[in-house]
């Protein structure tokens, strides 16, 4: 199937206003986002968000150590027990990551976001799977939808259901992919905000010109093509940009290159924390956090995925971005694509190690 990629559409129009000068640097400070709902067994949610993106993503950082520390002076995750033999340690762990587009002038559910990732201790060895936020998914049991639409329908039924929206996505994505999902983190926008503030910026290479405002939600994307360091805000709108409504406009953009920039951004953050100052604010990041994420990871878990995977090295990580072709308003997943991103996950799980680097 061949990948169209034309313009994707805003998210919602906005009247047009000027641009303002272009931020470089860290420079603007960010309103912190103090109030989640937080539910049932999800009540002891804590700040684990460095250890999903960094460490079992990512997972180059030559201080495990430090972090076993840090997690183990408070239970961050569910304080309960794990299972006798689903120790990460012990078995392939595979967990679903959503990204939700709330922000403070904006309160959404919607999922920008959605990565679902396999671990093998044996083997050392990770996949990450991308999908787009407009994939069309056509399930057994479930309407036909955008993929990022279900995780607020099942939020919306919760009360009547009875059943938490992250155990429905873990079933939900399970069958989607064919994989058994053990666990699942939702973090919001602002987190990552948070995450990028408290590392100094992040430093990419943007490829194009980036402009793109709403007074609605107050998005103000005013992005320069070259090298960058942006802050919390302007990483965010790096990632989010789809069309330009400004004059004069710039080159939009679509779903297979917003997570291409995820992944750009995923990156960075990783040199970011390998160095030397990265390592002395990691208690600032896990702590810049706390509000705005959710985890079903017991905390004990996550000590045994620090002391299992904390050595890993990129290139036994490999990244399986799904694309498509984009017929307003859905992309139709490539289905070789997607074969291929759900063999690389079974791979994973069943001790079968990536063949070439990514």
């Amino acid at each position: 199937m061949s990948i169209n990629k034309g313009s994707l559409p805003p998210r919602s129009s906005g009247n047009q206003r000027s641009v303002r000068p272009q931020p470089n640097s860290a420079a603007r400070t960010v309103q912190k986002k103090k109030q989640v709902k937080k539910r049932g067994a999800l009540a002891r949610m804590g700040r684990t968000l460095l250890v999903i993106l960094i460490i079992v993503i990512l997972a180059v950082l030559g201080y495990g150590g430090f972090l076993y520390w840090k997690f183990d002076q408070g239970s961050f995750g569910l304080d309960q027990p794990v299972k006798a033999g689903h120790s990460a340690s012990e078995k392939p762990i595979t967990m679903l990551l959503l990204g939700t587009d709330n922000r403070p002038k904006h309160p959404s559910n919607l999922t920008d976001v959605i990565m679902v990732v396999s671990l093998n201790p044996k083997t050392q060895s990770a996949t990450v799977v991308s999908l787009p936020r407009d994939t069309y998914v056509e399930l057994s049991g479930y309407k036909k939808t955008k993929i990022n639409e279900f995780y607020a329908r099942f939020k919306s039924k919760e009360k009547t259901s009875g059943i938490l929206a992250e155990d429905e996505m873990k079933t939900m994505m399970g069958k989607y992919l064919d994989v058994d999902v053990d666990y699942v983190t939702v973090l919001d926008f602002q987190g990552f905000r948070d995450v990028v503030d408290e590392l100094g910026g992040v430093d990419v290479n943007i490829s194009e010109n980036m402009c793109y405002t709403d007074t609605v939600d107050g998005t103000d994307i005013n992005l320069t093509k070259g090298a960058a360091q942006l802050d919390g805000d302007d990483a965010l709108d790096y990632v989010r940009y789809r069309k330009s409504n400004c004059s004069p406009k710039t080159k939009a953009s679509d779903d297979f290159d917003r997570n291409k920039r995820q992944n750009e951004v995923l990156h960075s953050l990783v040199g970011q924390m390998q160095s030397l100052d990265g390592v002395l604010k990691i208690g600032k990041v896990l702590d810049a956090v706390d509000d705005n994420m959710k985890t079903d990871i017991e905390n004990e878990q996550i000590k045994n995925m620090i002391t299992t995977y904390w050595k890993i090295s990129k290139e036994n990580i490999e990244f399986k971005p799904v694309t498509g072709t984009w017929r307003s308003p859905y992309v139709y997943i490539n289905d070789e694509e997607l074969d291929a991103a759900k063999k690389s996950l079974h791979d994973r799980i069943a001790g079968i190690a990536p063949t070439s680097q990514n």
